[in-house]
């Protein structure tokens, strides 16, 4: 779900630097970086974590 609102704010970003409105595109660069980053941080956990379990 998270990747899903990462790429949401991306292509807001894109659409908004298109535009011409690039403080609008940087915000939701920013948030989609942020929700991109919190994913894999999210990933990288749980895989260890399942990792751990199986041995």
């Amino acid at each position: 779900m998270l990747l899903l609102w990462a790429a949401i704010f991306f292509v807001i970003a894109i659409v908004a630097a298109l535009f011409g409105f690039t403080g609008i595109s940087k915000g939701a660069m920013g948030i989609a970086r942020f929700l991109f980053f919190v994913f894999v941080v999210i990933f990288i956990v749980l895989l260890i974590l399942g990792l751990a379990a199986s041995t």
